[in-house]
């Protein structure tokens, strides 16, 4: 887009640049930017009032992702505060379809109401046409209407509307075989060159050939080769029309034909209940010219997309079979039909629990509306729904909800308290999220540390008083979910980083191992296909430590196995992993490193092609650090003798229970932990299918739940047996206690843990000060004192001056821990003396009065 706009423009690549997550060219002398939406809301944690920018576009805006909708609401405050300190700054957001009632008649977000101006598109007028009656398998019916498209309809490219990868190559099959295309063999090329005409002779002066359409100028201009032969065919390939001599709004359904000259009305290929007609449209399509039938989505190559762009072969007919990534912004050359289904899918979550399900479902009118506009840009056109317009009309949203409104929001609420916005109730969102979702996101935050709740604030209303910890800052800084940055900020040890970053990079980056091997159509070679990938999988895992480590070890292999073999397309077909991942992978693992550089430059980071993977100890800490990352993704494999029910049994067999689902869970097929079936595991998600399935397990051990997911423990009183014990590392007084785990209260083993805060945990620490375990410079006065240190813990101590005593000087400074007790010191030298003296003869009084505090003769305090 920045080349586009220099070139148009007359300007250098310094002047018109552009910044995306991975790179960017920008400059000094650099005059028009573009970026993305999370670009720019990290340049307002830095200058919140982007005092280098006089102008901010936001395009696109009707697709309402999360980070468009945060950074209209900061820049709805921005430009008001620009405009005091007399240095304006103009906002403008652009969309074709925008609910422009979300901006207007918001008061929180606009207290002023902004202008709104309507710009006439340039396009061709498009005639929509309806189904009588909405089919049930609009895939077959997708099908059936591009063939007779194809048969009785004059020259221009076709783009059909599906909803996902399998139903895009599924009627890609099917229209190849019905209307087969054979590129011409080397032999054919070569005896074509020889028999062509001198070129000389076949140049024609610049007056006499028509001009390029701006999309053919656009596809011209990102592949200068097409240039040459675009030429070359223009007088015989471009009709000779007036781009400008059309109306720009386009008629109403009953109006003129626009296929002039066509002897075949476009409202004949409306359903028909003609069985044979139906039959007639899905022959073989011998007799017609070939179709040349491309896919179009997300996870496809850059190499395969930028295929649309470029003209067909001659005497063929484009054909794009696409999702609803074609629906926006993107202006595929000679499309004239559009064969809208009306589905869409989306990644829809449970607001609470976090659970996916990709959902197949109706579009919006807006993107009914964007898809039709698909066949108005080069010439006039045609777009044929198959569903009908009652269905339009009653069922179908007028806009598809935003994307804040559909999604758990942590990651928003954790950037925003970074930006020191602590109310995000009252934060001017054009749709804020609802009241549960704020509430989830909050709890998930607190139990992973990024979020504290004042004391004096323990059950708090949500989000009202919570603020963000050291620990929530620094994990604001990388550009991951919250829970893969508390990954990357505990990884700065034990060598663990460039473990942690590969891992990373690879579960943010989606379908990163293939699933469905394509192999047109073979179902005995593809499974024979998926059985290799799996053995090396499942090789790949190891065994050990670096088995249990599960999925995540496989990502972290084929990482490294692919960047030391050059990241080449054959060794990735090979292998069942996705190029485009594998390359967005290497990006983002360099980004992070370098934004690991810069939040802690003594970590000294580099990304290593030739890493060697992760050693058995590294493995079991790797397990460890997910589970502090996920410790609300834990599931507890079911045993049979737990489901009571006999007709729940098969239910329940092979499957997982969740803390937040009551639904049975399972491990993926491509999971290399299916097999070994551990009891306790981590995943990254679950979606949801024909059931429930866990997606990237990683195995982990029960008695670490209650160290590494303490918000999620409930502990029990400290049990008698084994006692309780001064603890030398960390200067605290430690129990054995039982543990249930989540909701579900799972039973954990007994596990170590800090004694609990109160007056028994006083007692104890003083006990073992009287002992001499905290300070040992006390051990000489251990056989003189006047009474046992374990009177401390006895029901009648209060009686005793001494006990009583002794215990409320520890408690005025809250003095239950060895750090404390030096910290008071400190302060206070004098601290604790008075006390401890009533607990020796007095004629040890002066040679205490010289050596306290007693850690002064404790060098290894």
């Amino acid at each position: 887009m920045s080349r586009r706009v220099a070139e148009e423009m007359g300007l250098t690549e310094q002047e018109v640049s552009y910044q995306i997550r991975f790179e960017g060219n920008t400059t000094d002398r650099t005059k028009i930017k573009f970026m993305t939406d999370g670009v720019l809301l990290k340049e307002i944690e830095t200058d919140f009032l982007l005092n280098k920018y006089s102008v901010i576009i936001i395009d696109e805006a009707h697709e309402r992702s999360v980070y468009t909708d945060i950074l209209i609401g900061l820049l709805s405050r921005i430009v008001p505060l620009r405009h005091k300190r007399r240095r304006p700054l103009k906002l403008v957001i652009m969309s074709a379809t925008l609910r422009v009632e979300d901006f207007t008649a918001n008061r929180r977000l606009f207290k002023v109401t902004p202008p709104v101006v309507k710009v006439e598109s340039r396009q061709f007028p498009v005639t929509v046409h309806w189904n009588k009656r909405t089919p049930s398998d609009y895939v077959g019916e997708a099908f059936k209407k591009a063939c007779k498209i194809h048969r009785t309809l004059p020259d221009g490219g076709v783009l059909i509307f599906v909803t996902g990868q399998n139903e895009v190559n599924d009627i890609i099959r099917r229209l190849k075989k019905a209307f087969p295309y054979k590129p011409p063999s080397k032999q054919e090329v070569k005896k074509k060159a020889r028999e062509a005409p001198d070129a000389s002779n076949e140049s024609t002066s610049a007056e006499k050939m028509p001009e390029l359409t701006e999309e053919e100028e656009e596809a011209i201009f990102f592949n200068p080769k097409l240039k040459r032969q675009k030429k070359s065919k223009a007088a015989a390939d471009l009709p000779e029309i007036n781009l400008d001599s059309y109306a720009i709004q386009p008629p109403a359904e009953e109006g003129e034909d626009l296929l002039e000259g066509s002897d075949v009305d476009p409202d004949d290929l409306e359903e028909e209940d003609d069985e044979a007609e139906r039959a007639a449209a899905a022959a073989p399509g011998a007799a017609h010219q070939p179709l040349y039938v491309l896919p179009l989505y997300a996870m496809l190559s850059t190499e395969r997309q930028a295929q649309v762009f470029q003209p067909p072969p001659a005497g063929t007919r484009l054909c794009v079979v696409a999702t609803n990534v074609a629906e926006t912004s993107l202006t595929i050359p000679g499309i004239k039909y559009v064969v809208d289904t009306g589905k869409v899918k989306q990644k829809l979550y449970e607001k609470t629990t976090g659970v996916s399900a990709f959902q197949v479902m109706w579009e919006s009118q807006a993107a009914a509306n964007q898809r039709a506009g698909r066949a108005g840009r080069v010439a006039p056109g045609h777009c044929y729904r198959l569903f009908s317009s009652a269905l339009f009309n009653d069922e179908m949203e007028r806009f598809a909800r935003p994307e804040i409104q559909r999604k758990p929001v942590e990651d928003v609420l954790l950037q925003m308290k970074a930006m020191h916005v602590d109310r995000v109730t009252n934060f001017p969102f054009p749709t804020p999220p609802d009241a549960a979702q704020l509430r989830a996101a909050e709890e998930r935050l607190l139990q992973l540390g990024a979020l504290e709740r004042p004391e004096t604030d323990a059950g708090g209303a949500a989000d009202a008083e919570t603020h963000v910890t050291p620990l929530g800052r620094a994990m604001s800084c990388f550009p991951v979910s919250a829970r893969f940055a508390k990954m990357l900020v505990l990884s700065e040890q034990h060598g663990l980083l460039p473990f942690t970053v590969c891992l990373v990079a690879a579960l943010t980056v989606q379908e990163v191992l293939l699933e469905n091997p394509l192999t047109a159509g073979d179902s005995d070679k593809a499974k024979q296909l998926w059985g290799e990938w799996m053995t090396l999988r499942r090789s790949w895992a190891g065994t050990g430590d670096s088995l249990l480590l599960g999925d995540s070890m496989v990502l972290i292999r084929a990482v490294g196995a692919a960047e030391y073999s050059g990241c080449t397309p054959e060794f990735c077909q090979r292998y069942g992993l996705r190029l485009k991942a594998m390359k967005e992978i290497r990006k983002l693992r360099v980004q992070l490193t370098n934004q690991i550089n810069l939040v802690v430059p003594s970590a000294a980071a580099a990304v290593d092609p030739r890493q060697p993977p992760p050693s058995e100890p590294q493995c079991r800490l790797l397990r460890q650090v997910l589970l502090a990352g996920l410790p609300d993704h834990v599931a507890r494999r079911v045993e049979p003798d737990e489901i009571k029910n006999a007709e729940d049994r098969p239910k329940w067999k092979g499957a997982y229970r969740c803390t937040s689902i009551e639904e049975p869970v399972f491990l993926h097929r491509g999971s290399v932990l299916k097999r070994e079936a551990p009891q306790f595991v981590v995943y990254q998600e679950i979606y949801e299918t024909n059931k429930l399935y866990m997606r990237g397990v990683t195995a982990i051990e029960p008695e670490w739940l209650a160290t590494l997911c303490p918000g999620q423990c409930t502990l029990s009183k400290p049990l008698q047996e084994p006692p309780p014990d001064y603890d030398p590392v960390s200067g605290r007084v430690r129990c054995h206690v039982n543990a249930t785990f989540g909701r579900a209260v799972w039973p954990l083993p007994p596990v170590e843990a800090e004694y609990p805060a109160g007056l028994d945990r006083y007692r104890l620490f003083a006990v073992h000060l009287l002992q001499g375990h905290v300070c040992p410079s006390l051990l000489e006065f251990v056989k003189v004192l006047l009474a046992p240190p374990a009177t401390m813990t006895k029901s009648w101590a209060r009686l005793h001056p001494r006990t009583d005593s002794f215990l409320k000087t520890l408690v005025a400074e809250t003095c239950d821990n060895r750090d404390r007790l030096l910290e008071v010191w400190r302060s206070r030298p004098q601290y604790l003396l008075s006390a401890y003296k009533e607990w020796v003869p007095e004629v040890l009084h002066e040679k205490l009065d010289k050596m306290w505090p007693p850690c002064a003769k404790s060098p290894e305090l």
